[in-house]
């Protein structure tokens, strides 16, 4: 597994288990954990990407979400699942707030897409695609304000 890709899957881990905890526990240290259990051996720059990612997914919460539910209005955020719902918050970020030349758009949907498939399903993919590229039309076309 490329490097960028694990460390995009131990923050989608990180993410969901602070998410299926009830946003109780402290993501700082679940991210600090998954790294030592699912990276080890992986370059400190992967090992930043992984934090960077996870807080600020924490950071920009309520304008993702936001971003979530006007993409997808026919499913209310809690109904989504909390694997496809972090895989939507951290392609969002990236796609939103990450440095584009570090990770293209179309790269940052594809990633998010190969998550919700190794993590969810198929048909998570599909969804994760349409939710994704919706955003990634609208600001292309400027019809959607960038942060």
């Amino acid at each position: 597994m490329a490097s960028r890709h694990l460390a995009r899957s131990i923050a989608m881990q990180s993410l969901y288990e602070w998410d299926f905890a009830g946003k109780k526990e402290d993501l700082k240290e679940l991210v600090e954990r998954n790294i030592q259990e699912f990276g080890p051996g992986l370059e400190d720059v992967n090992k930043d990407f992984i934090r960077t990612l996870a807080s600020g997914v924490k950071e920009h919460m309520p304008d993702l979400n936001q971003i979530i539910e006007k993409a997808a209005p026919e499913w209310p955020l809690e109904q989504i699942t909390i694997v496809d719902r972090n895989v939507l918050r951290l392609g969002l970020f990236e796609l939103l707030y990450g440095n584009k030349d570090e990770v293209p758009p179309k790269v940052a949907i594809n990633e998010a897409i190969e998550l919700a498939k190794n993590f969810s399903g198929e048909s998570s993919g599909k969804f994760v695609n349409g939710v994704l590229g919706t955003v990634y039309r609208e600001l292309e076309s400027g019809s959607t304000s960038s942060p």
